[in-house]
């Protein structure tokens, strides 16, 4: 069988590698299982044990290795003008001798590049390459400042890079090629030099666009390069950036065969436990089960940084288990082979022995699809585009509804604003919008038909209220659908957020009682009344002085929810931003009213279920022997803010799992604590018993 470039985009990785393809090559990047770097610096050239930097890698059976080039300082004696020797280089072939000894131990080689900085003497002499800020001036590096920023839309990068490339080709094996930096995480470029003064405005949804057409022209620039070598070879860039990545990831991901996450650690104050697995569930959104690796830190990351420093093992472990049971492939680095394999080693162990355990199991890690009856739309340039009120940001929405269904223990995908089409939406019984502030004509018409074909819709807030150029709209993009009207302007708080009157009883308010009365949300945007409200508007009044604080109009006919029944559709609107003021505020009420919605629009239906105390997040995959449940385990004190310290083990856990029509289960693994598990089926419903979680457990579920 001859696999067309199409059939390799579209098919899962797993399937890529199942016997059936056996007699067409299948290319090494769709069955990498483990990746490694140790991030060199200029001065490893000096110290670096090379022979002892390959063993361990070799001994954590890792399939591919990072080695740096790298186009800021060269570990190479490249002959490419102004790609600068490293400091201590002298001559020496650094990464020739690098690659030679990952090659001799079956490992595959990357080659790593930076194309995003550039010295002055490079600036003197091309001052077209380089970012420009409004009065012209050369844009420097944030934390060197003998360091310029480089412009993508310039000769840098379709002649300097490309030499680059070319010259690594013409010299050593290669199997990849690969740029850090490029392309840009969390922000689209600001630049003013003269070719992007051609472009649109900087931070406009048109320049979003050229930025998008500029980096997929470049990536299927430099995977040709890379192709001039050997077939097989293919590059890739830095991306990650979870919904607010940087290029269009729906049409990135047509000419992407591997798509890497630079998502190291908890980067903030307030990162919650599941930002990596949050990015694995935006990453199959487009990639449908090709290759996606998560780059997990062994060293300290976090607000403040140590980068030759490790961070807690325990940390680094959730982040391995977040990766691998969302999908990823880890790829694991510390920075500095100086510091790494002398000064600070503890990132070594913990690595080894997860890589080590990983192996033995990876026939239960070769995913072929989700599991999942629900979708979450993924609005990608709402997050990039549209300024919510006051102080909100796009990932509060986001990470609330997130915790929203992790609490509910819902099986779900993200799905790709871009991809709305029948085809992708058949498998999801209900799609949520939390805040999808940007739609186009196109996209309300595709959620409308799969409303019209029996889908169910929950929104909240501005969703549908601006188009894809971020142009208010006078009225929501989905009114009809919900049937709803837009009646006035976003109102805020005063002292109190509004509230929400119970005006009848609905499914969606299922274990509330002995109250008239349930929070609302900070903001709202009004809309026209609607027959037989569940909720209505009690609107905000002031909190202090307590003698003030009751409500001077203590009932209204305008909407805190719109809740239809449409033919098999179930529909639920808010006005209100509940999921983001249930996560400022951790009122539970909120939280509850918005699982018992989700649970209303699946009517209760789940293909898998998990009972037991705690506070985990779960996965199901269909796999290549059957299928997977992966449990995560985040009951601990640091699931919101900083490192986790030891975890606090959970269970007993009783889990059911729908079965394919037609299989009957054979065998259950439980992968991390390597035992297997007593399973009852019944009919094409399978049960079983895990006794306890640590941090994550695999039931690896063998099917005939």
């Amino acid at each position: 069988m001859d696999l067309t470039r199409r059939d390799l985009i579209t098919l899962p990785a797993a399937a890529l590698a199942a016997p059936l393809f056996a007699e067409s090559p299948v290319p090494w990047y769709y069955t990498v299982r483990r990746v490694g770097q140790v991030n060199m610096t200029e001065h490893d050239v000096v110290d670096l044990d090379i022979e002892k930097w390959a063993d361990y890698w070799a001994s954590a059976k890792t399939d591919a290795l990072l080695v740096s080039v790298t186009g800021i300082v060269a570990y190479y004696p490249s002959k490419v003008p102004f790609h600068k020797h490293g400091k201590y280089l002298n001559g020496r072939d650094f990464f020739g001798e690098c690659c030679a000894a990952a090659k001799k131990r079956g490992i595959k080689v990357v080659a790593r590049m930076s194309p995003d900085l550039q010295w002055e003497e490079a600036l003197q002499a091309h001052p077209e390459w380089f970012e420009r800020n409004q009065q012209g001036n050369p844009a420097r590096h944030t934390e060197d400042p003998r360091l310029y920023r480089t412009c993508m839309f310039t000769s840098y990068f379709t002649e300097f890079m490309p030499a680059i490339m070319r010259e690594v080709n013409s010299l050593y094996d290669v199997d990849a090629h690969y740029t850090n930096g490029w392309p840009p995480l969390g922000r689209l470029p600001v630049c003013y030099c003269d070719a992007c003064k051609k472009l649109a405005r900087p931070g406009s949804p048109e320049y979003w666009q050229q930025f998008t057409d500029r980096v997929v022209y470049l990536w299927k620039l430099y995977d040709g390069i890379a192709k001039e070598k050997k077939g097989d070879s293919l590059f890739y860039a830095n991306l990650g950036g979870a919904a607010r990545a940087t290029p269009n990831l729906k049409q990135l991901a047509e000419v992407c065969n591997w798509f890497n996450c630079d998502n190291q650690g908890r980067g903030g104050d307030d990162t919650p436990i599941w930002g990596c697995t949050l990015q694995g569930r935006v990453c199959y959104s487009v990639m449908k089960g090709r290759t996606t690796t998560n780059v997990t830190g062994g060293w300290s990351t976090g607000a403040l940084r140590w980068r030759n420093a490790a961070k807690s093992p325990n940390e680094e472990t959730m982040w391995f288990d977040e990766t691998k049971a969302s999908g990823m492939v880890i790829w694991y680095t510390f920075i500095g082979g100086e510091t790494g394999m002398g000064e600070d080693r503890r990132w070594q162990a913990p690595a080894r022995d997860y890589f080590t355990w990983q192996a033995r199991h990876d026939r239960h890690f070769a995913n072929r699809r989700t599991i999942a009856n629900l979708g979450v739309v993924l609005g990608q340039s709402t997050h990039l585009f549209y300024l919510p009120p006051g102080t909100a940001t796009t990932q509060q929405y986001l990470d609330a509804l997130y915790y929203v269904l992790l609490e509910g223990r819902f099986f779900f995908d993200f799905v790709h604003e871009d991809d709305l089409g029948a085809g992708n939406l058949k498998k999801y019984k209900a799609l949520l919008l939390p805040n999808i502030a940007l739609l186009s004509d196109e996209q309300c018409r595709q959620l409308k038909a799969y409303v019209d074909g029996g889908g169910s819709l929950l929104a909240t807030f501005e969703t549908g209220l601006y188009n894809e150029r971020n142009q208010r709209r006078d009225d929501f993009g989905l009114a009809d659908v919900f049937g709803i009207h837009k009646a006035g302007d976003i109102k805020g708080t005063v002292g109190n957020a509004f509230y929400a009157r119970i005006e009848r009883q609905h499914e969606i308010l299922n274990g509330f009682s002995n109250t008239n009365w349930l929070p609302g949300a900070e903001y709202r945007v009004p809309v026209s009344p609607v027959e037989s409200p569940v909720l209505t508007v009690v609107p905000g009044f002031v909190a202090y002085p307590p003698e003030l604080s009751y409500p001077p109009t203590p009932r209204t006919d305008e909407p805190a929810v719109v809740v239809r029944e449409r033919g098999k559709s179930r529909l639920i609107y808010f006005p209100g931003d509940v999921e983001r003021s249930m996560w400022r505020s951790g009122h539970t009420d909120l939280g509850r009213l918005l699982g018992n919605s989700v649970r209303w629009l699946l009517r209760g239906e789940s293909p898998v279920g998990i009972e037991g105390s705690g506070v985990i997040e779960a996965f199901a995959w269909e796999t290549e022997p059957g299928m997977a449940v992966h449990i995560l385990n985040y009951t601990n004190p640091n699931m919101h803010r900083g490192w986790i310290r030891e975890f606090y083990p959970i269970g007993e856990l009783k889990v059911r799992i729908d079965l394919p029509p037609g299989k009957r289960a054979r065998r259950v693994e439980l992968l991390r604590s390597e035992t297997t598990a007593a399973f009852r089926q019944t009919g094409g419903r399978l049960e079983f018993t895990i006794p306890k979680v640590v941090d994550y457990e695999v039931a690896g579920i063998d099917l005939a």
